[in-house]
């Protein structure tokens, strides 16, 4: 793990404390690896490069399985009311459609819930933190933070364990790890098997680009997506490459970018020490790296299935696509009154990318249909990506 300034709710800091205390596996150490690695099939069109996955955690079938139940399950918060699923849902994606999270004790988030797209090629996870590399490793914040609580479980793990005897845990484990017993380590490497196995790749642009179907995108489709890798529109600088995001990294390219980007969403005064920049609640990834430089900094989520996980931004504040459009071709945006009022295209940190275009209205309307031919519908209606509970457990 990266070495990480350790101020107080960071969650690098979460991440260590939480991995010594519990002795799961922290990527790269020298813990025992998990199981042998068995036969994973990816669901990927031809020569799509494979993802990176970590020695420790070998993909199977039967811990995929394992990790579906547990991502469902509601009893893996502390009070048996929230499951993974509940801020990321299938039908959006694996996404919600809040501004902004509500955690099991009903805390409010300050951020969006990301969508779960093809995470196994991200080469950083959560909206601003170079540290977090692995899922493994991120799995831990929303299990055991206490600030904000997520599920919450720090403190009742034997609590949480013991409710995972019910069937049918006892089999999976036995399926995925050769014992009955659960234990906290194994519930990280399922649950990350699980995420790794959300790939989408079945969506009208991919059965034209990878299926040779010129069929697939209709005239204004193709406008839209040719406006969308031009220069003039440079979309694809941050959200390129078969995953739609410069956040990727894969067997065939390790190389890690780990971009992260200003765009201009704000350029606010604080209150208390009268500087401007990002409000102060959450200054992105200036937060983890201490660099004034990184104010505003976040990392460009992939746009696969971009139309089905509004609201848009790390705070939900953009709701609609057609927002989102406006907002890129006015180069960032202003915010005439209230507590964050400013101008955030004069941000001094604002990505070199974001300087503003013109469309015309038949542009606007080929660029839109261009992103929603990135939607999956496959992927949403997935039955091994599903609910396995026939009832809410």
């Amino acid at each position: 793990m990266n070495t990480l300034p350790m101020h107080t709710n960071m969650p690098c800091r979460v991440v260590m404390a939480i991995s010594i205390l519990l002795g799961i596996v922290i990527l790269g150490s020298c813990s025992k690896p998990a199981e042998p690695a068995g036969q994973w099939q990816w669901p990927l069109p031809p020569d799509m490069p494979l993802p990176q996955v970590p020695t420790e955690n070998p993909m199977t079938a039967t811990k995929v399985e394992l990790g579906r139940y547990l991502f469902y399950d509601t009893q893996l918060s502390v009070n048996g009311k929230q499951s993974c699923a509940s801020c990321h849902q299938q039908q959006f994606a694996f996404a919600e459609p809040r501004t902004q999270s509500v955690g099991s004790t009903g805390q409010q988030h300050r951020r969006n819930a990301l969508a779960l797209v093809n995470v196994a090629y991200n080469n950083t996870l959560t909206w601003a933190h170079d540290g977090l590399t692995d899922i493994e490793q991120q799995l831990l914040i929303p299990m055991f933070s206490d600030n904000p609580v997520e599920l919450g479980i720090s403190g009742k793990e034997a609590e949480v364990l013991q409710r995972l005897t019910r069937a049918p845990y006892p089999q999976l484990f036995q399926q995925a790890f050769g014992e009955t017993k659960p234990d906290m380590q194994h519930v990280v490497l399922a649950l990350a098997s699980f995420v790794r196995s959300l790939l989408s790749f079945q969506s009208d642009f991919d059965r034209y680009a990878y299926y040779n179907d010129d069929a697939a995108l209709n005239p204004l489709q193709i406008e839209g997506m040719n406006l969308f890798f031009s220069e003039r529109l440079e979309c694809h600088h941050c959200h390129g490459g078969f995953n739609f995001t410069q956040a990727t990294s894969h067997s065939k390219q390790p190389l890690d970018l780990r971009p992260f980007h200003n765009t201009g969403l704000y350029f606010t005064q604080s209150d208390d020490d009268h500087t401007a920049g990002y409000p102060q609640h959450d200054r992105g990834l200036a937060e983890i790296t201490m660099n004034p430089a990184d104010d505003g900094r976040f990392r460009a989520p992939t746009l696969r299935n971009i139309a089905l996980t509004a609201p848009y931004m790390h705070d939900g504040s953009l709701a609609t696509l057609e927002q989102v459009i406006d907002f890129y071709a006015a180069g960032g945006r202003q915010i005439t009154d209230g507590h964050d009022a400013g101008d955030g295209r004069h941000h001094p940190a604002k990505s070199q990318f974001v300087t503003g275009f013109a469309l015309t209205i038949s542009e606007r309307a080929a660029v839109l249909a261009f992103l929603h031919s990135l939607t999956d519908s496959q992927f949403i209606a997935n039955r091994d990506h599903s609910n396995p509970w026939p009832t809410s457990p």
